[in-house]
This record gives structure tokens, C-alpha cells and sequence, in this order.
């Protein structure tokens, strides 16, 4: 029984930190790059307008959709790892 509890907390603690992680990326290119750092990268141009505009409009929408692509995979990872695959 405490095999089968210490198998559960490992796949619920490791589940968390690649929430974190993902939830992390996704703040810092959203919010840290889109708005903090905008004044910061409005030098650099990409695609016809600066660096700043592009993250904040385009930018984090496609990180997050990468995001959602990466968690799904390590998440079957993890999935096999602690045995609960479908």
C-alpha cells in the first residue's frame, strides 16, 4: 500500500512541477517580454513591425500552443514512467 501511495505522490509532484514549469514559460513570454520588456526589444524588427509588438500579439499565443504540444508529450512520458498509460 505504501508502494502504490509513494508511486502516486512521485506522479502527482512530478505532474506539478511540469505545470509550473510550463505555466512559467508561458508568464515570461506573455507578460515578461510582451509588456515588461517591450521598450527593451522595440529595436529589434521581425516581420515589418519591432520584437515587442510581435510577442505581444503573436508571440505568446504560439508559445503557448508549443507549450500545450510539449506538455502533452512529457505527460505521456510521465504517463509511462509511473505505469498509468491508457
Amino acid at each position: 500500500m505504501s508502494e502504490n501511495t509513494e508511486s502516486a505522490d512521485g506522479y502527482w509532484s512530478a505532474n506539478l512541477r511540469l505545470i509550473g514549469v510550463c505555466l512559467a514559460i508561458w508568464a515570461l513570454v506573455s507578460f515578461g517580454f510582451g509588456i515588461l520588456l517591450r521598450p527593451l526589444l522595440s529595436g529589434i524588427k521581425i516581420g515589418g513591425t519591432d520584437l515587442g509588438f510581435w510577442f505581444a500579439q503573436q508571440g505568446s499565443i504560439l508559445v503557448f500552443v508549443a507549450l500545450i504540444f510539449f506538455y502533452a508529450w512529457r505527460m505521456n512520458a510521465l504517463d509511462r514512467k509511473f505505469g498509468v498509460e491508457e
